[in-house]
Parts: structure tokens; C-alpha cells; sequence
């Protein structure tokens, strides 16, 4: 049943079912400042102008001002949307409604002092009055957790110092921005680290490169605040941001080494001493690079551990550029072969009583490129190094062995006998190649009688030869070739092994006979020496040239004493295969 109060048409609300009457503009204007004041999200809507119309409750407890109070005042300003000229354009275009929303993150003042970082967005309303609406979403602590992250990403966790990552990111904003236009650079490295690892374990060596890094950070602080890197091992940079010049970088050197040298006593009672080598590299931000800066340091620290350790060692550019071309030929050695770059020339080996020709030394020529010719001194060691000795010596070999095959057969009898070539053997080609079979084959290609062919091997690779080494040599000389003990004098000297060995002649080194050049320097010690060592080796029937034979009173001295056969400048310099046929035509002087 229907009471009177609710018979329709009556009471204060509609019937249900009824539609209800539609909501007023300012019924929508009143629920939207409803909830921008309770919204718990920072807001505030900002005019044509700049300025803002009205913040919320929430922006004015943001900054700790009254939300009535930031009415008026220009939103840039305080939400430092001006602080750059990017984001000051995209700000007005935001504005003048014609930009799109722009996002970005600040950092805003509090009233009370504090900081607060805080994400900003501008958001265009498309409205005549209120042309845009500003929200602040405050992301302090989740900037506080990113720097937090950033930081254990950016250190070292053994020594807590700044790890590569971060010593190449203050490196290449201090190139870019120096307050002096130089940089330098310390590149420390602990001397003999691994035999602490080894020997006293991986925990007292995190331990001694923890007080290791807090010493160079003491130094480092007390010489102007510079970064201390840890960039990987015991190795360490102090990077000198603003350098102004190498002779302070050479006393932070100073001090880091004297720092490092004092000993450390370690937990549990543990006293270790160690070294350290420091590269020191300093010179002009706009002419360097990350990358070239780190590798002239360790360039320069590798220099320092060659030169004894315990020391620094300043960065030199002469040096380097020797380094780079040394690098450089050793790359190319072996492509110089197959190209052909390689030409021999050869010195005469002169018989001391007559003046007459016997052999000549096969001497190789790089004729590079870029260098120009580079003598045997530049790229043999490392040839020896790299393994390039092996096809060069072979190629050598064979050409050698073509020329004194040309020379028999222009001069293939008497009066005068043919002249051998001889050829020089390194080490490595006796363990690295069949050296047997490759004389072989080049005497058989040449047709060249293996009486004509010397080889030479220096005196520290026969000696004490065993194995493989002797074997080689034994069948070298069973097929009839000469072989020769370079530099003699030189190397181990166990004269007692001459017998032992397959071996026709030896070569004294030149420092034997550099004091027979006049008989106001002679040196009776010298000629005692010499005296001697022919002697023997004529009583074991090894014939003996003399090298570095330069002037006639050398010669002379040599003669009388009875050595037989004499090469040096007196007779020849080193010349071509042709020259060297036409100073053996024209006969003895």
C-alpha cells in the first residue's frame, strides 16, 4: 500500500524509475575543483601567461608553501622548466597549446631547504584560460635507489674505489672539459702481486689491495682531490684533471710510490712488502683521447716494469714511435716475404795471408715500403720472436745458395776455387723447421755442391746442443755442408765441447780484435786472448775467421798471429751480388 508521502509526485526526491534532471556546467566545474583540491597527486593549472591560475593542496605541501600562495608566481620559475633551452621551447609550445605533453625531472627547493626530485609533466588543456595543466610526481626515493644501484655499479666492491666504467666516464668529461686544456694520468700497478695471491692466499690479497687503494686516495687527496680508479687486478689510475705540466704529475708519482713502498701490516698479524710501477703520461685534453691516453699509459708502465720496477716512468714520445714501428714491422714481416720485399747482399771473407776472396756472408735487406732499407738489426730478433724466421731463413737459404751457384759456374776452377756463400741459422729454425730438408732442397734446386755452403748458428745455440738441435747439425755436416760458430767468444765458451761438435770454423766476435786498430792501443790481453783461441781451435781442425776486421794494422796482427780469413770494412762493406763478383775479378789490391 501506498502511503501519501509516497504517492507519486510527492516528497523530496523523484519516483524511482524517474530520469533525473540533467547536470548543470556548473555542477561539472564544482566536482572538477572538488577533486583537483582532494587529489593526492601535486597539480597545478597554469594560464596563456605562465603564471599559475591555482595549485592543489598537494603541490603546496610539496614545496611547503600555500597552495593560495603560488597563485601568481610563473610556473618555469618554480618548477625549473627554464633551466635549459630545450626544455624551455617544448614549455611554451605546451603552453601556446601547439606541443605536445612534455615530460621531464627536476629538482625542486623545499621552503624548508631540503631537495625534492621530482618527475614534471605539462600536459596542454586546449583551453583559452587555463592553457595547461602541470603534475609533479615526486621521485626522490626512487632517484635515491637509482643512485644507490649506480653507485655499487660504479665501484669496486674489494678497494670501494671508482671502477673502470666510472674512471672512463670522468676521463672522457674531463677531455672534453678541462680547467687547464691538459690532463695526465698515473697508471700504478703493484709489483710482484701474484706471488702474494699465490703464496698467502686471495684473502690477505683483497686485503692488501684495500690498503693499497686507501694510500694512493690519500695521496690522491692531498695533492688536489684527484680520482683514484681501481681498473682491474693491482692495477690503479690517479687521473689529474686539470694537469698543469709533467713535473706534477712526476711528484704525485713521487709520493704514490713512496706511499706504496712502506710495508703494510695486515689483519691477523700479516706484514707484507711490496713495489709498484707507475706510467705517467701527461700532455694536451684536446689532442688525446679516452682511449689514447690509457694506452700510452700502459705503454709507459709496461716500460717502467722493463726498466727494474719500482719506479715511474715518464711517458716519451720518440720512445713510443720506435715501439709502434717495431710493432709495426713485426705485423708485416711475414706478408714482406711473400711480396718479395727482402734482398741479400754479401761481404767478403778474405784469406788473411794472400788477400784473396774464399766465401762471403749472406747479409738480408728489408727493402720496406715505409721505412725505407732496414738492416738485419731492425727485424731479425723479431722475426725470431714471432716465428717469421722460419719462412725468411728458408727464402735466404735458396737465394743464397742461387747466387754462389752463379759465382761457380763463372769461376768454376783453377787458378782460383770457388767461393762458398754463408748463411745464417737461428735457433728457432732448427726447432721450428726441418732445417735438414731445407738445406737440402736448396742445394738440390741450385745444384749448388754442398761444399760451397756454410752455415752459421751463434755460439749459445751450439753449444750444449742435444737432441733434435745435434742431430741436425750432424746430418748437415755428414752431407758435406760447413758449419760455423758465429760471435765466438761471446756466449758459453765451454771450449771443451768444440770436439764434440760437427763443426769446420768458428768466428771470433769483433770486441776480440777491436784492440789491434793501432799499436798505441794495443792490448796485450787482447792478443794473448786471440792468440789462444786460434791455436786451439787449429789443434782441433777448425779454421778461424776474424770479424770486424777495420784497418790494416788489424790485419796485420791477425796474420802474424795465424788466423785464416779475416771480414770486416778493411776488405768490403756488405754490397750486391754483382759489385761483389766484380771486386772478386779485379784480384787482390
Amino acid at each position: 500500500m501506498n502511503g501519501p508521502h509516497n504517492a507519486p509526485g510527492h516528497g523530496p526526491g523523484p519516483a524511482l524509475g524517474a530520469t533525473p534532471p540533467p547536470c548543470t556546467e556548473g555542477d561539472h566545474l564544482r566536482d572538477y575543483r572538488a577533486a583537483f583540491q582532494i587529489a593526492h597527486l601535486p597539480m597545478a593549472l597554469v594560464g596563456a601567461s605562465g603564471r599559475i591560475l591555482s595549485a592543489n593542496a598537494a603541490f603546496g605541501a610539496l614545496l611547503g608553501i600555500e597552495p593560495e600562495r603560488l597563485a601568481g608566481q610563473h610556473a618555469d620559475r618554480l618548477a625549473g622548466l627554464g633551466l635549459d633551452g630545450r626544455s624551455r621551447g617544448s614549455y611554451r609550445a605546451a603552453l601556446r597549446g601547439h606541443g605536445e605533453r612534455l615530460r621531464c625531472t627536476r629538482r625542486l627547493k623545499h621552503a624548508d631547504g631540503h631537495s625534492v626530485w621530482a618527475e614534471i609533466t605539462v600536459t596542454p588543456t586546449g583551453s583559452p584560460e587555463a592553457a595547461a595543466l602541470l603534475t609533479v610526481v615526486d621521485v626522490s626515493e626512487r632517484r635515491d635507489l637509482q643512485q644507490r644501484l649506480r653507485h655499487l655499479r660504479m665501484h669496486d666492491p674489494v678497494t670501494r674505489l671508482p671502477n673502470r666504467t666510472l674512471f672512463f666516464e670522468r676521463l672522457t668529461a674531463a677531455l672534453a672539459d678541462s680547467a687547464t686544456g691538459r690532463i695526465g694520468l698515473c697508471y700504478v700497478d703493484l709489483d710482484g702481486f701474484k706471488a702474494v695471491n699465490d703464496t698467502l692466499g686471495h684473502r690477505v690479497g683483497d686485503q692488501l689491495l684495500g690498503a693499497a687503494a686507501q694510500r694512493l686516495a690519500q695521496c690522491a687527496t692531498g695533492a688536489g682531490g684527484h680520482l683514484v680508479a681501481r681498473l682491474g687486478g693491482d692495477e690503479f689510475a690517479v687521473l689529474v684533471e686539470g694537469s698543469t705540466g709533467t713535473e706534477q704529475l712526476t711528484r704525485l708519482a713521487e709520493g704514490l710510490l713512496a706511499a706504496l713502498h712502506r710495508p703494510f701490516d695486515l689483519t691477523g698479524g700479516q706484514r707484507v712488502a711490496v713495489t709498484a710501477s707507475i706510467g705517467v703520461v701527461e700532455r694536451e685534453a684536446a689532442t688525446t683521447t679516452p682511449t689514447g691516453l690509457t694506452q700510452a699509459a700502459d705503454t709507459t708502465l709496461y716500460w717502467a716494469k722493463a726498466d727494474g720496477r719500482a719506479r715511474w716512468t715518464l711517458f716519451d714520445p720518440e720512445r713510443n714511435a720506435h715501439r709502434v714501428t717495431r710493432q709495426s714491422l713485426s705485423a708485416t714481416l711475414r706478408q714482406g716475404v711473400e711480396r718479395g720485399e727482402f734482398v741479400l747482399e754479401y761481404q767478403p771473407i778474405v784469406g788473411l795471408a794472400d788477400d784473396v776472396v774464399r766465401g762471403a756472408e749472406a747479409l738480408v735487406r728489408w727493402r720496406h715500403p715505409q721505412f725505407g732499407v732496414l738492416g738485419p738489426d731492425r727485424f731479425v730478433p723479431l722475426a725470431e720472436e714471432n716465428g717469421a724466421i722460419v719462412p725468411l731463413g728458408r727464402w735466404v737459404l735458396a737465394e743464397a745458395c742461387r747466387q754462389a751457384r752463379r759465382w761457380q759456374l763463372a769461376h768454376p776452377g783453377p787458378p782460383r776455387p770457388p767461393m762458398f756463400v754463408s748463411v745464417n741459422v737461428a735457433v728457432r729454425q732448427v726447432w721450428d723447421s726441418d732445417l735438414v730438408h731445407d738445406v737440402a732442397q736448396a742445394l738440390r734446386e741450385t745444384g749448388l755442391p754442398s761444399g760451397l755452403l756454410q752455415l752459421e748458428l751463434t755460439e749459445s745455440a751450439v753449444m750444449g746442443s742435444t737432441g733434435r738441435p745435434l742431430r741436425a747439425l750432424q746430418a748437415l755436416s755428414d752431407m758435406g755442408v760447413r758449419i760455423a760458430i758465429d760471435d765466438f767468444g761471446t756466449g758459453y765458451s765451454n771450449l771443451a765441447y768444440l770436439s764434440r761438435l760437427p763443426v769446420r770454423a768458428l768466428k771470433l766476435d769483433g770486441t776480440f780484435v777491436r784492440g789491434f786498430r793501432t799499436a798505441r792501443h794495443l792490448n796485450p790481453a787482447d792478443e794473448t786472448i786471440v792468440t789462444s783461441l786460434v791455436q786451439l781451435a787449429h789443434k782441433l781442425g777448425l779454421t778461424v775467421t776474424a770479424e770486424c776486421v777495420e784497418g790494416p794494422a788489424q790485419a796485420e796482427r791477425l796474420r802474424r798471429i795465424g788466423c785464416d780469413t779475416g771480414q770486416g770494412w778493411h776488405y768490403a762493406r756488405p754490397m750486391p751480388a754483382d759489385d761483389l763478383a766484380a771486386l772478386v775479378a779485379a784480384g787482390p789490391s
